[in-house]
């Protein structure tokens, strides 16, 4: 598993796992536990988007393209 995109924010998550389900990819996150157990207050506990290993390059180019127009980004 690569992770492929780390975040605190549930708008760019949700975002971004749904971009890569529409590319036809089966992304998994991790750590949604952990950082909603502090409630946001630990920043540096990010949730991250991980995708096996042959997915990888596809699903950040994927999430390359999507995340640019984005504010912030």
């Amino acid at each position: 598993m690569i992770e492929v995109f780390r975040t605190n924010n549930p708008v760019e998550l949700n975002y971004a796992e749904s971009v890569l389900r529409d590319a036809g990819l089966n992304p998994i996150t991790l750590d949604g536990e952990t950082a909603g157990l502090y409630g946001g207050a630990v920043p540096f506990i990010k949730r991250r988007i991980m995708v096996i290993d042959e997915e990888a390059h596809r699903a950040k180019t994927v999430l390359k393209e999507a995340l640019k127009d984005l504010p912030g980004e």
